[in-house]
Order: structure tokens, then sequence, then C-alpha cells
């Protein structure tokens, strides 16, 4: 049988260093929409959804025919909003993609990849890609410590592994794009906030605390979230020369 792929976009309204995020428009098209066509431009995604948690996002969504989904507002991340959005759409896939609805220059050729490597790797919970990118201090971006068989033993908005006897140029960066068996996002979802979440404020921690097998694949390319005005102004200025950009918009 053929595996089915399930693509959730997970989005909130309120974001509190950059209020109203989703809709904020970048070159004419509102940010949410930007992650969702370009996630459709996958060739195996057999559907994208966009799992939001309010109706000004869900009316926006409507206007520019984009498949959503209206979730609570009581999640604590995007794992736990897309669990609620794949109950309630009542069909059944092999994977299930998260794909952060912050991320406007997402590269559907990543997600692609994603899936691939979690078809050769059935038996992991988790595949969680990272990018490798230079040093930086910057504790937005989610640095990644692996073993010699590409399985994640940590995550921390640190610079880890810490330059103690050696200096280190480059980090893996947590990419936003994290394959879910079913079974594991539903683990996930029902294990409660675990020690080194709380302090990190990370969520696939809570993964690792409950014993899930996370592993990753190094991706080459650049992407970035929008977190803060600044991210966002570089986006846009990205966007005026994206390819991508011209195939959906």
């Amino acid at each position: 049988m053929k595996n089915k792929v399930l693509g959730l976009i997970p989005t909130r309204l309120g974001s509190t260093r950059l209020p109203a995020k989703p809709l904020l428009s970048i070159n004419g098209c509102p940010l949410i929409v930007h992650v969702y066509r370009r996630a459709r431009l996958s060739k195996i995604l057999n559907d994208v959804i966009v799992c939001c948690d309010d109706k000004k996002i869900l009316d926006v969504a409507k206007m520019y025919n984009v498949k959503c989904i209206l979730t609570s507002k009581k999640h604590k991340n995007g794992t736990e909003r897309i669990y609620e959005g794949y109950k309630k759409i009542k069909k059944k896939y092999n994977f299930i993609v998260d794909i952060q609805g912050d991320e406007p220059l997402i590269n559907p050729k990543h997600i692609d990849q994603v899936i691939k490597f979690h078809l050769k790797n059935k038996k992991t919970d988790i595949i969680l890609p990272t990018l490798k990118t230079k040093i930086t201090n910057n504790t937005n971006l989610i640095k990644v410590v692996t073993n010699n068989f590409d399985e994640v033993l940590y995550l921390s908005r640190s610079n880890i592994p810490l330059e103690f006897k050696k200096k280190n140029k480059f980090i893996k960066k947590h990419l936003s794009i994290i394959s879910f068996k079913p079974d594991a996002l539903k683990k996930f979802y029902y294990t409660k906030k675990g020690n080194l979440e709380s302090i990190e404020d990370i969520e696939l921690l809570r993964a690792l605390e409950a014993g899930l097998k996370i592993k990753t694949l190094n991706l080459k390319g650049e992407s970035f979230s929008i977190d803060v005005k600044k991210d966002f102004l570089k986006a846009k200025e990205i966007l005026k020369s994206d390819k991508l950009f011209k195939r959906y918009f």
C-alpha cells in the first residue's frame, strides 16, 4: 500500500514579539499563505492543511483558498495544535509532517527530502532535519547535537557543544520541518511538559524526555523563521527575487 503523507501547518494569532504575524503581508501575500503555497509545491505530500487558533486566520485562509482547520487557543505549542488538527481530519496517514507556519521561505524540496528519509527509517518516531550554519549567539535558533548514528541527543538555545577545549565554527540548526509517525505524535500530545522543555522552551525536548527516538539528516540551503521585525523585513527583501515565489503568486 502506498504511504500517505499529510502536511500540517500550525499557526496562532497571538505572537508577542510580532503581533498578528500569520497575517502580515509579504509582497502582497499573507505570511501563512506563503507557507501553505510553498508546501503545496511538495511532490510527495498528499495534502496540506493549516491548523490555526483564530477565526481571523480562518477567514483569510478561505479568501486565498487555503485549507484550514480551527483549533483550540489553549495549546502550548504547534505540535499539540497539529495533533488536534489530525484528529479532526479523521483520515489515516502513515506520516504527519509539521511545517512551521512562520517560515515563508520554506523549501518544498526540503520537505520531500525529510519524507524520503523517514520512509527509509520507518522505525524512527520523529525526523528532524538540520542545516549547517555559522555559530551564533541567537537564542531564537535551536541548536542540535547528534551521535554517530544521526540520532538527536539534545536540543538547546545555547551554543552546544560548548567550546571548552576546541573551537567550533559551525552548529547544526533545527529546521522546522518535522516528520512524525502518528503514534509518536499522539504520545507527544499526551505526555506532560517535562523539566527540560520548561527550562529551554523547546517542544521536542518533551519527545526526548518521553523516550521517543529522533533522527536527523543534514540539508543544504537556507531558511529562517519570522520571529521579530528584522526577520520580516529580511524575508520581504529576499522574496523579491525568489524563484519559487513566481511559481505560486
